[in-house]
C-alpha cells in the first residue's frame, strides 16, 4: 500500500472517529454564529459549547473571542477558524517519539487500568518491529493476570519477545531482569508495562520509583522515555491523570487512545493547553494500525469537522 493510501485510510479513521465530537461542536457553533453579528451573550454561548466538548475553559474563551472578531457567511468559514485555533494550540506539542542510539532504548509505559496501556504497548511493538527493530516487552503489571496474558498475545502478534513472571511477582525485579536480558540480546527497544492502580497513589509511586531505581543500576539513564496512555472517553478525568502521573512518574510524552466514537475528543486540546507535554501518538481503534503519530493539523481539521 502506498504512503498516500495509508494517509487517506488513517484520515478516514481519524475523522470518522471524531465524528461525535465534531458533530456536537459543529451543530452548536454554527447555530450561534450564523445568526448574524455576534453579541457578547452569543460569544458566551459559543464558549459554553466549547467547554461542553471538553476543550477547557481557557481554550474555549480563546476560540470564542477569536470567533467574535469576524463575520461569517457560511459554516465552512466557521470551521476553518475553529481548526486554525485548535491547530495553533496543538502544534507545539505534536512531537514524534524519537529513539536515540542507546540500546536498548527503554520506554516505561504508565496509565490507569483500562486506559488501553497494554494494547498500546502491543501496537508500538508492532510499529517498531515493522521498522526492523528488535523489540522486547516486559509484563510489569504483575498484579493482573489478564495484563500479563494480553502482553504475551501482543508479543506473538508483533514479533516481540516477552519477559513475564507469575501474577504477584515483584515488578521491579522483573524490570531489572528484562533490562539485563535486553542488553545481552542487543534489543533495540524495551517497552515496560506497569500497574495502573490510582486508589493508593503512594503505593503506586513507591512501585514506580523502585522500578526506575533498579533499572538505573543497569543503565543510569533509564528509562529514556515515560509514556502516559490516556483514554479519551474519560473526558475531564484525563486532566487529573496527567497531573498525577506527571508528578509520580516524570512523564515525558502522551498517547491518547479510544478517540473513535467519543464526544470528548476536545480533552486532548485542553491537556495540550494546560500541560504542554509532547503528544506522540493517538489511537482510533483496536487494530494494530489504529495507532499513528500525532498530527496537529489532521486532528484540528477532524475535530472541526472539515472533510
Amino acid at each position: 500500500m502506498s504512503d498516500s493510501t495509508d494517509k487517506q485510510s488513517w484520515w478516514q479513521r481519524l475523522s470518522g472517529g471524531l465524528k461525535r465530537t465534531s458533530g456536537n461542536l459543529g451543530a452548536a457553533i454554527s447555530d450561534l454564529v450564523m445568526r448574524g453579528p455576534l453579541a457578547p451573550e452569543r460569544i458566551t454561548e459559543i464558549e459554553e459549547a466549547l467547554i461542553r466538548a471538553d476543550l477547557g475553559v481557557a481554550v474555549a474563551e480563546r476560540i470564542a473571542t477569536k470567533m467574535g472578531e469576524g463575520r461569517y457567511h457560511n459554516l465552512d468559514e466557521v470551521k476553518s477558524v475553529l481548526a486554525a485555533e485548535v491547530e495553533a494550540i496543538l502544534a507545539p506539542v505534536a512531537r514524534p517519539l524519537t529513539l536515540d542510539a542507546r540500546k536498548p532504548f527503554v520506554v516505561l509505559v504508565v496509565g490507569v487500568n483500562g486506559s488501553g496501556k497494554t494494547t498500546t504497548i502491543g501496537k508500538l511493538a508492532a510499529k517498531f518491529h515493522a521498522e526492523r527493530r528488535l523489540v522486547m516487552l516486559a509484563a510489569g503489571d504483575t498484579f493482573r493476570a489478564a495484563a500479563i496474558d494480553q502482553l504475551k498475545i501482543w508479543g506473538d502478534r508483533s514479533g516481540a519477545s516477552v519477559i513475564a513472571r507469575p501474577q504477584g511477582a515483584d515488578a521491579a525485579g522483573l524490570a531489572y531482569d528484562a533490562l539485563v536480558e535486553a542488553r545481552g540480546e542487543e534489543i533495540d527497544v524495551l517497552l515496560v508495562d506497569t500497574a495502573g492502580r490510582l486508589q493508593n497513589k503512594s503505593e503506586l509511586m513507591g512501585e514506580l520509583d523502585k522500578m526506575v531505581r533498579v533499572m538505573r543500576k543497569v543503565d543510569a539513564s533509564a528509562p529514556h522515555a515515560v509514556l502516559l496512555v490516556l483514554d479519551a472517553t474519560v473526558g475531564q478525568n484525563a486532566l487529573s491523570q496527567v497531573e498525577v502521573f506527571r508528578d509520580i512518574a516524570g512523564v515525558t510524552g502522551l498517547v491518547m487512545t479510544k478517540l473513535d466514537g467519543t464526544a470528548r475528543g476536545g480533552i486532548l486540546v485542553a491537556i495540550a493547553a494546560k500541560y504542554g507535554l509532547p503528544v506522540h501518538f493517538i489511537g482510533v481503534g483496536e487494530g494494530v494500525d489504529d495507532l499513528a503519530p500525532f498530527s496537529a493539523k489532521d486532528f484540528a481539521r477532524a475535530i472541526a469537522g472539515i472533510e
